[in-house]
């Protein structure tokens, strides 16, 4: 996803595009990895100096409830790690130091998209994190 993709998502759901929200983006983008929500404003901050963290967490959590990005939840820290959405994919989550792996293949079955349409369910998304410890935590547990 480019950023005048996610800034034509803005606009299509009616909200404006601010500059403190194209500092968000950016920074999204510009991370080698899924940053967490400080990552994002130390980002954005060099661009936009007066973003503050509050602005980073809802325009994050907008962005998420868009579909724009992916909430990765660790369980170590609390903290929480947001990824553009390039494609459907899962993620393998280091309970030591947070790194996240993505899994390319989705262990949602067909049948249970089937099963919750039964149920009565309408589905609008899923999230799969499988926890553990990457090689080099696992020396230190």
């Amino acid at each position: 996803m480019r950023v005048l993709d996610v800034i034509k998502q803005f606009k299509n759901k009616g909200y404006k595009v601010t500059p403190q929200r194209r500092a968000i983006i950016n920074a999204l983008l510009l991370s080698d990895g899924p940053p967490t929500a400080t990552e994002v404003l130390e980002k954005a901050r060099v661009s936009h100096p007066g973003v503050s963290l509050d602005t980073v967490y809802r325009n994050l959590n907008l962005l998420v409830e868009m579909g724009c990005l992916i909430q990765i939840n660790l369980k170590n820290n609390e903290k929480s790690r947001f990824e553009i959405v390039k494609s459907h994919h899962h993620h393998l989550v280091c309970l030591g130091c947070g790194e996240s792996v993505c899994l390319e293949q989705c262990p949602l079955l067909e049948r249970d998209l089937e099963l919750a349409k039964e149920k009565g369910y309408k589905v609008m998304g899923h999230a799969f994190e499988i926890y553990g410890y990457c090689p080099a935590c696992q020396k230190t547990v």
